[in-house]
This record gives C-alpha cells, sequence and structure tokens, in this order.
C-alpha cells in the first residue's frame, strides 16, 4: 500500500505497434515499480496506443494531459514515462522539451522511468537527456529511411503499396507466389505479411467508361472538361456522385490504367506536409498489372493532353467567342459551358475575371439577363450584414444555424423554426426590373427572410418573411405571399406566424 504522504502521478504510456519489444505493459510494469520506490501514487493513465511519436497532432491522449496539466485541475502531480523516446520521437527535440516545460509550468514534473539519469536540471542530465531526444528523433530518421527502401523494392516488383485502387479498378490480394487469393473490399488489408497486392480490372461498365474517356481524348481530340460533361449528360454512375473535371483528368494522366505500378508520385516522411515528387523520382514498374487501356492509346492521349494544356492567348480565346456568336448568334453561360471544342468556362473567368467581360471584349454587346458579379458579392455582402442586424436585435430568440455541412448559415428561430435569409440584387430584363432570386440560399429551411436591393445596390428596398419562394425571379408588382417587414423589430413574430401556417 503506498504511504499516507505519496504523490499522487500520472503515467503516460505509448507504443507504435503491437510488435514493438516495449509494449504499454512492459511499460506500466516499469513504470509501477519506479513508483513504488520513488513515492508516486499512480491516480491517471494516459495511452497512445498504435501512435507514432513523431507528431503530437497524432495523439490524443498526450494532448489530453497536457490539457489537464495546464487547467490546474488535474488529481495528478507529476507525470511518470517509461523513458525519453516514449514521450515523443519529435523531428525538432526542441519540441519535446517545450511540451516538458508546459507541464513542469503547471507544477508537474516529468519522470523518465526506465533512464539511468535524474531528470533533475544538472548539468549531466540535461546533456544525456538533449542526446536522448536526438537518438529518439535519428530512430525515427533511420527507420523512415529502411521503409522507404523496402516499399521502393516491392514497387519495383510490381506489387502496390498502399492506396485506392481508383475507378475501374480492384485490389486483388495475391501470395508471395503470385497465386491469387482474393479481391480486398474498401477497408480490408491483406492477411498476411508475406501476402500481396496487385491492381486488377474491376467491374465491367467501369472498364468501358474509362476506354471511352480514352477515346474521347485521343481520338476525337476532346478536352477532360467536355468529357466530365459528356458523361454526366449520359448518366454515367460517378462514385462521388458527379463527374468533375479533375477527376477525369486523374483518370485520363494515371499510368496504371496503361498496367504500370505507379509509386512514390508524393511524399510526406515523418509527418510533414505531403508534398508532390518530382517526376523523375517516380518509380515507374511498366507490366505490371493488366492494362484496361492499350498503352499506345494511353501514349496518344498523353500527346493530346499536353497540347491541349497549350496556354491560349487572349485573342485566341476572344475569337473562339466571336466564332460561337457568329454560329449561335446570341450568348450565354449555357452555350458556352456546352460548346464542344471550345476552351472551359474557367479559363474565360480567370483570364477575363467573368464571362460578362470576355463578351465585352469580343465586341459583343448585350442584354444581361442575369446578375453581375458585382451584384451577387453586393447582395451576398448585404445578407451578412442582414444575418448580424437581425441577431444583434434577438440575442435570445435568435441563433445561427446551419441545417447541413454545404448549407449557408440560417437563422433559427426559439430553437425550432429555421430561417433562411436571401438578398435578391434587382436585373433589368425585358418586362423591366426583376429581382433575382438565388435558390443556393434556401436549401433545407421552409421559412426564408427576403430582402430586394434596390437598382443601384446602395441599400434595401424592402423585407418580407415568406414561405420558400420556389421561384427565381420576382416581377415588379408581384405579390409576395407573406408578411412584409415595417421594421426589422417585427421579424420573430411574422417568421412565428408564416411557420404556423405552413
Amino acid at each position: 500500500m503506498p504511504a499516507m504522504s505519496a504523490v499522487p502521478a500520472a503515467q503516460y504510456l505509448r507504443m507504435s505497434t503491437e510488435n514493438q519489444q516495449c509494449s504499454l505493459d512492459n511499460q506500466a510494469e516499469k513504470i509501477k515499480d519506479y513508483a513504488e520506490r520513488h513515492g508516486f501514487e499512480i491516480l491517471q493513465t494516459y495511452s497512445d496506443a498504435g501512435r507514432s511519436g513523431v507528431r503530437l497532432k497524432d495523439r490524443p491522449e498526450l494532448k489530453r494531459l497536457l490539457s489537464d496539466a495546464i487547467s490546474g485541475d488535474a488529481v495528478f502531480r507529476a507525470v511518470l514515462v517509461y523513458d525519453v523516446s516514449r514521450w515523443g520521437r519529435f523531428q525538432d527535440s526542441d519540441e519535446a522539451a517545450h511540451y516538458e516545460f508546459i507541464c513542469k509550468s503547471a507544477g508537474v514534473p516529468v519522470h523518465y522511468c526506465a533512464e539511468s539519469f535524474l531528470n533533475d536540471n544538472t548539468l549531466s542530465s540535461s546533456i544525456v537527456k538533449a542526446l536522448k531526444r536526438t537518438m529518439a528523433a535519428e530512430y525515427s530518421r533511420e527507420m523512415g529511411v529502411r521503409v522507404f527502401a523496402a516499399a521502393k523494392n516491392l514497387a519495383e516488383l510490381g506489387f502496390k503499396q498502399g492506396g485506392r485502387p481508383g475507378y475501374g479498378l480492384r485490389r486483388l490480394m495475391v501470395s508471395s507466389d503470385g497465386q491469387r487469393r482474393k479481391i480486398l473490399s474498401t477497408g480490408e488489408i491483406k492477411a498476411l505479411r508475406t501476402d500481396r497486392v496487385i491492381l486488377v480490372p474491376g467491374p465491367k461498365e467501369e472498364v468501358e467508361c474509362v476506354r471511352e474517356m480514352y477515346r474521347l481524348v485521343a481520338e476525337e481530340n476532346k478536352c477532360p472538361y467536355y468529357v466530365a460533361g459528356e458523361l454526366n449528360r449520359r448518366g454515367v454512375k460517378c462514385p462521388t456522385g458527379k463527374w468533375r473535371l479533375q477527376t477525369v483528368i486523374r483518370i485520363l494522366t494515371d499510368p496504371k490504367y496503361a498496367g504500370y505500378n505507379v509509386w512514390n508520385r508524393a511524399s510526406h516522411r515523418l509527418g510533414c506536409p505531403r508534398v508532390p515528387t518530382a517526376k523523375a523520382h517516380w518509380v515507374l514498374k511498366p507490366g505490371a498489372f493488366e492494362p484496361m487501356v492499350d498503352p499506345q492509346l494511353f501514349e496518344k492521349a498523353q500527346v493530346v493532353l499536353a497540347e491541349q494544356r497549350q496556354p491560349y492567348s487572349n485573342e485566341e480565346l476572344l475569337d473562339s467567342l466571336r466564332n460561337l456568336l457568329k454560329t449561335n448568334g446570341v450568348a450565354s453561360y449555357q452555350i458556352v459551358k456546352n460548346s464542344p471544342g471550345l476552351p472551359s468556362l474557367n479559363t474565360f473567368l480567370r483570364r477575363f475575371g467573368s464571362l460578362r467581360r470576355a463578351f465585352e471584349l469580343a465586341g459583343h454587346k448585350c442584354q444581361w439577363t442575369m446578375p453581375s458579379d458585382e451584384q451577387r458579392r453586393e447582395a451576398k455582402r448585404f445578407r451578412d450584414l442582414l444575418l448580424s442586424q437581425v441577431t444583434s436585435l434577438f440575442p435570445r430568440e435568435i441563433s445561427i444555424f446551419r441545417p447541413h455541412a454545404q448549407a449557408p448559415d440560417c437563422l433559427q428561430v426559439d430553437g425550432n423554426i429555421t430561417v433562411s435569409v436571401v438578398v435578391c440584387p434587382a436585373v433589368r430584363r425585358n418586362r423591366g426590373v426583376n429581382w433575382f432570386v438565388d435558390d443556393r440560399w434556401t436549401q433545407g429551411t421552409t421559412v426564408t427572410l427576403l430582402a430586394r436591393l434596390r437598382t443601384d445596390c446602395t441599400e434595401l428596398r424592402d423585407c418580407y418573411v415568406v414561405s420558400k419562394p420556389g421561384v427565381h425571379w420576382i416581377r415588379r408588382g408581384g405579390e409576395l405571399k407573406g408578411k412584409q417587414l415595417s421594421d426589422l423589430s417585427d421579424f420573430c413574430a411574422a417568421a412565428r406566424a408564416v411557420a404556423s401556417h405552413q
């Protein structure tokens, strides 16, 4: 039994894998023996099992320990750790010292139970401790070099080294002598250390989709932007929901679809941020897998993509719009978006700031029937201002609420009435001034605080509380079914009234 004067302590345990010699049980046993000999009573345990010691953010229990120590509410007055390496293998030894100092400054010193020195701030112990921290960091660096060399060797033999297979491909587990074992599902890992993983073609419909992508680019000279739109128009299913430009580009430029095993395209060693690797350092093993597309077709697609990536001059971009106008006679966002062979909308936006400006420079004077970028920015500014004003008027009744992750901020009245906020810019159309209702601001709600801007976008014209508008345009003189606000102080009562009639 510990003596009554025993110092209350917490123990911190850590190991990277189950195969480490210093298991958690071994560490706990050594710490217990140290505690009994030096008058500590272990009251709390913090354990980071299966956690690398390189980065603090990957070690939730150490973060919790530091937080408890700093708070001043901790029941322990010391921290017991097996040795310096269990505290961490931080690549900057000053980082390990910093976390120890945080504890010590809070009145919770750190004791290393299996070390030959006492952590008593003497010159000798400080020198040895600094050396031990450097050795712990160096161990991780050396281990990283060995692991990298082993993974590189397996990659050069044609075996996949982790990661998702990619669209149209599946992971096949094989034995060390190449015998097929099973197709691995998402989240499954190989059964034995001696087993290996290769890639094989997946479902027939996915394989055909990939081959069609390459055919459109290599044989019809279509750009990836067109390919993504074409797949969406055909209703081809995409794992992420909708085919997007970057998804298509990744598939069209990845050598694994031509049977190559590709490894080391990016690096994030020892907890450093992930960075791309120069192509000269990639590991490429041709013929490692069954090719999904013919290697010659793959190379042809790369040539076409390289030619398409050549930057257009401003005049070339404007000429493409002039030719489009000659052919169609009209200009619109959808016409540009759906015109094959035309540069992507993003190209025009990056070069000229807006599609409207690009058409003006091409010599096309037209009556635009959608809000300009400037009008949209002003509408958003007034919307943010309106949110702030309403919440400041009703600090108890109203809170900011988001119906789901992709939805914009809304107002929540009385904790159960969710109200979207929409500010409508005015646009001069053929039939006079109309106000544009952007339905992106009404996601997940059935009550709306709708405000209309004046034509010069300098101030709000009027405000209403209505049911979800359900229209894109409000005409001048058109009736809005709901409650018009003479003052924002009437908002809560109007929101409750509209909600009660739904």
